[in-house]
């Protein structure tokens, strides 16, 4: 869907924000952009809606060239969703949902009930939001307007700098389990950029990894990055503790549960969630062990442990290896 092919961008003065970029992101995949400041994956994703023109090399939507489109046009079909939201202070909620779409054309009335239905699918009520302005919203409201608005137009392609920066953690997390549950229905392909290496594992498909110089270090899997870094500086920037970033990504398989034994705990996660997830259950509970339930039955498949949170992290590495290695 979206192609980079040798991309630089460089700047009078010299400096290059972005050196030789060459890398693909798939129909209906999320890829998130992590790095220090200054390091280019805010000019990487500017690139594709065309807000900052490259110096050489070709980006690709959809097989087209975007340098032939037109970028008013282009960055129509495309959602944007920043980290200070930009939401029009004087327009209410559906209206400022109902934006794009009018923009192209689409008569008002239906503007307005597609609108209703994407701040319904964000999690804002329209009989009780859309009425309201901006300001008589939390971050967190403002945020889900922002990601209801870029997909108005119901556009193939978004890219999110920092979307979800604004909020305070509990916030964050509380808004990043609904856009991940958001993005299993709509299946956008994403361009996220975020600073917070746990984020880009969290949310990626895929993650690139960038280096100071303008260049990507690593792009591949959250697993693979956390677990196998491409080199010294990519070990660096993931952290001595990148083995505790892998429970992010790792789910809890029935192979890693022990019987029950005529026990009856109480079925606190269930199967397939992560072991981030499951650990942090696993730490309130005094037996040391918590249940797991099958989701489609809702029965009791069996008891998560700590050592079988170890075996659990053991065979995702195993798996990792294999598919590297057959690669």
């Amino acid at each position: 869907m979206i192609r980079f092919e040798h991309v630089t961008k460089r700047y009078a003065d010299g400096t290059t924000a972005v050196d030789d970029l060459s890398f693909e992101v798939a129909e209906g995949e999320l890829v998130t952009l992590v790095g220090p400041s200054g390091c280019g994956k805010t000019t990487t994703m500017k690139m594709v809606n065309r807000l900052v023109e490259p110096t050489s090399g070709r980006i690709l939507l959809g097989g087209e060239d975007i340098a032939a489109a037109d970028p008013v046009q282009l960055r129509r079909r495309i959602g944007y969703v920043i980290q200070q939201v930009g939401l029009f202070p004087h327009k209410t909620v559906l209206e400022n949902t109902a934006t794009v779409p009018q923009l192209v054309g689409t008569p008002k009335a239906a503007a307005r009930a597609r609108a209703a239905e994407l701040l319904e699918l964000v999690g804002l009520d329209p009989s009780v939001y859309g009425g309201r302005y901006p300001a008589q919203l939390s971050g967190g409201q403002r945020q889900r307007v922002g990601v209801a608005r870029a997909l108005a137009a119901d556009p193939p392609v978004l890219l999110m700098d920092e979307p979800f920066g604004a909020v305070d953690p509990v916030v964050r997390e509380r808004l990043q389990n609904e856009f991940l549950a958001l993005q299993k229905t709509v299946r956008k392909t994403i361009l996220l950029v975020t600073h917070d290496l746990e984020e880009a594992v969290r949310l990626g498909d895929r993650i690139a990894v960038y280096g100071r110089a303008g260049t990507i270090e690593q792009f591949d899997r959250p697993a693979a990055v956390l677990g196998a870094p491409a080199n010294g500086y990519v070990a660096s920037f993931v952290g001595a503790d990148r083995g505790l970033k892998r429970l992010a990504v790792t789910p809890v398989r029935a192979a890693d549960l022990e019987p029950a034994d005529g026990t009856a705990p109480e079925a606190a996660v269930p199967l397939g969630s992560s072991l981030r997830e499951a650990l942090a259950a696993l730490l309130q509970q005094d037996a040391g062990r918590i249940g797991v339930a099958d989701p489609e039955s809702g029965r009791l498949a069996g008891v998560l442990t700590p050592q079988g949170v170890h075996r659990a992290l053991r065979r995702a590495e195993a798996a990792e290896a294999a598919q590297d290695g057959g690669s």
